[in-house]
């Protein structure tokens, strides 16, 4: 769960993982705490920390404090990559493919953090090697920091890009999304009417089988039957 970290900037930060250490000493075991935490503005900045501490909260605040200090910015195509992109770091390695928008961001708990704190919202991962934390983390923030623009690309090489495949596919996807009209209400979500067409009193209650006076049966009076008067029909009984 992401917390607000610095509103003035729209930092949010979320917690990927936190880890314990025990030292064997003299007088039994002392622990220590290490959190990895990831904060961005879902927006194209994002950044890792990592810090140890005695304490969990003072690891965290260790850890968004180093985090701060490592911010990045992320170039992106609308709401996903602008090519696709393999990062490594130690054994992990991290390959990050753009997607068509309404695709989501198909990873794990720990690239997705990564992902959605930068504000990539369509984008397809696949990880190998290492399934640690810390170092997919750093394979996540290694490919990103290797994304380029197409028009950083186009004054590297010298030559003049019109439009990318990953462009194309994002205006094809667009065409499929669906639009709300200006002036044009959301649809209303559906409202549960189960039970409240039923009556107040149950069983004995209001107009319940064991009422006595009230629409119980115990209180009817004997209909009378065809062809013959109430009266006839009460002095036979």
């Amino acid at each position: 769960m992401a917390e607000m970290l610095d509103e003035s900037k729209n930092l949010e930060s979320t917690t990927v993982g936190i880890y314990r250490t025990a030292a064997t000493v003299k007088g039994g075991r002392r622990f220590s705490f290490g959190a990895l935490v990831v904060i961005g503005d879902r927006k194209g900045k994002v950044g890792y920390g990592y810090a140890k501490s005695t304490e969990v909260p003072t690891a965290i605040e260790k850890a968004q404090k180093y985090a701060k200090r490592s911010l990045t910015t992320v170039p992106m195509a609308g709401t996903t990559l602008p090519h696709e992109i393999e990062g490594k770091a130690c054994a992990s390695k991290v390959k990050l493919m753009p997607a068509s928008p309404g695709t989501g961001v198909v990873a794990g708990g720990t690239v997705r953090a990564v992902l959605e704190i930068a504000g990539i919202t369509d984008c397809l991962t696949k990880c190998t090697g290492s399934t640690s934390k810390l170092n997919t983390v750093k394979a996540v923030i290694d490919g990103l920091s290797q994304l380029r623009t197409r028009e950083q690309i186009a004054e590297l090489r010298g030559v003049e890009i019109t439009t990318t495949d990953i462009e194309e596919r994002i205006k094809r996807g667009n065409k499929f999304m669906p639009t709300l009209s200006e002036g044009a209400e959301k649809m209303a979500a559906p409202v549960n009417t189960v039970g409240q067409d039923r009556g107040r009193g149950g069983r004995g209650g209001r107009g319940g089988r064991g009422g006595n006076d009230r629409g119980g049966r115990a209180g009817a009076q004997p209909e009378a039957s065809e062809g013959v008067p109430a009266s006839a029909s009460e002095s036979s009984s």
